[in-house]
């Protein structure tokens, strides 16, 4: 453990939507939220300020400070079924006191401006239609799960991965990976559609990642080796990287796949993966490099030492770390690549903006051995296993959209580029989720 002292961070709640105000539609459309917002204003310019839907709690000025960050939170891409209303988090506290040249309204959910509207500007608002709902499209979150079938892998399931044109499952444990077909997922008895058996039995795949096109995978484990594999037509290997080090515990992709980073105790492997080169071995400190991931320039790593450390991909100098006090089990990042995420053994949540000094805790205070974490690639929503709990979190509002428990603990999960499945690995199983919308 570094005994460093924990850096400062914002605390986020994870809430539920039960708790948001109980007359807020739970799918309204545009036309109602138009006229939500022009109530709003009406009711500012006669001096009677109301609140914007959100979660009925107090909330202090730090708490307007983390919603102004909301609105930039994961791109306009991200956006929750909230649609054009502003979304909400929420509860936000410090830990250790921050300052901000915020400067919030004079009460909570009220916009800051020199001077309220009047009636001539209030009644030109009123001349303007309402959005038809049909006129805009917005990116939609789960509402929730429906366990659709269970792929009987025969040993642990230590990575999976799933694709989604044409969907197909790959499952990852000790002496082959074995491919599940369409047919398979929504059904408890099928066998797989094809077993691609290591040539050593003992080979452990640790870890995989799905190239963006779904054309190849890479596996990385205790084989002294990163495997790249051919999915279509027919998988088969296409290289072996010889490793310098045994055991590989994570690997991470560019986003145009060209650069593949694994990690090694006490060092990370820099490849180029199109031409199977090894571009550099870095060291990194030997309990910092359990997790690896890769935003643009920099690349990210933690572990047991409790410190998230951030790397130039160009110099190779380190460029951040924060101690999180708590043990490293998973870093991830949303598709716009500007913020990352950490899971950490206690189940809390880090997110980190990539560039700017924005740093911020999801409190869930539940001690955890396997704590994994998946960005839809959609950016609306993001999957956080612990142990043998599901949470799918709404981005950036972090509401719950739903969750749900299995049988064992959970060592890993993928979501389809398609946000229509969720796989899980654990106890010589994997299970497939339908997404419900």
């Amino acid at each position: 453990m570094s005994e460093e002292k924990e850096d400062s961070f914002r605390v986020l709640r994870i809430y539920d939507e039960t708790e948001e105000i109980k007359k807020m539609p739970e799918s309204s459309g545009v036309s109602s939220r138009h006229g939500q917002q022009e109530q709003h204003q009406m009711d500012s310019a006669q001096g009677t300020p109301q609140l914007p839907p959100c979660p009925s709690v107090h909330h202090g000025p730090v708490y307007q400070e983390v919603h102004s960050m909301t609105q930039q939170w994961w791109g306009p891409q991200a956006q929750d079924t909230s649609g054009l209303q502003p979304m909400w988090l929420s509860e936000a506290e410090t830990e250790g006191g921050t300052s901000s040249s915020f400067q919030p309204g004079a009460m909570t959910g009220q916009f800051c401006s020199s001077s309220s509207l009047n009636r001539e500007v209030w009644s030109f608002l009123k001349t303007i239609p309402p959005i038809p709902d049909e006129a805009v499209v917005t990116r939609k979150s789960p509402r929730g799960s429906w366990r659709v079938g269970s792929l009987r892998h025969g040993k642990r399931v230590n990575a999976i991965a799933i694709s989604s044109a044409p969907h197909h499952v790959y499952t990852c444990g000790t002496g082959y990976i074995r491919v599940w077909d369409a047919d398979a997922l929504h059904a408890s008895d099928r066998a797989p559609q094809a077993q691609l058996d290591f040539q050593d039995p003992r080979n452990r795949v640790l870890t995989c990642k799905l190239f963006p096109d779904e054309q190849s995978l890479i596996t990385g484990g205790m084989a002294r080796a990163l495997t790249l594999w051919d999915l279509a037509p027919t998988p088969q290997i296409r290289a072996q990287m010889a490793s310098t080090g045994p055991m590989c515990y994570s690997l991470a992709l560019s986003s145009d796949a060209h650069i593949c980073l694994a990690s090694f105790k006490g060092f990370v492997e820099i490849w180029d993966v199109q031409n199977q080169i090894l571009i550099r071995k870095h060291e990194v400190p030997p309990y910092g490099s359990r997790c690896v991931d890769i935003t643009g320039f920099k690349f990210w790593t933690g572990g047991e030492d409790t410190t998230l450390y951030s790397w130039d991909m160009r110099s190779y100098q380190k460029l951040q770390q924060h101690n999180l006090c708590h043990e490293i089990l998973s870093i991830t990042h949303d598709p716009s690549e500007e913020w990352v995420l950490a899971g950490l053994k206690m189940s809390d949540i880090v997110i980190l903006h990539a560039h700017r000094e924005e740093k911020y805790r999801a409190i869930v205070q539940r001690y955890t051995q396997h704590h994994n974490l998946k960005f839809a690639s959609c950016g609306t929503h993001f999957v956080a296993t612990l142990d043998d709990m599901i949470h799918c979190l709404a981005a950036p509002s972090l509401r719950r959209l739903f969750q749900t428990e299995e049988c064992y603990d959970i060592l890993c999960c993928d979501l389809s580029a398609d946000s229509q499945y969720l796989v899980t690995g654990s106890k010589e199983n994997a299970t497939v989720y339908q997404l419900l919308y």
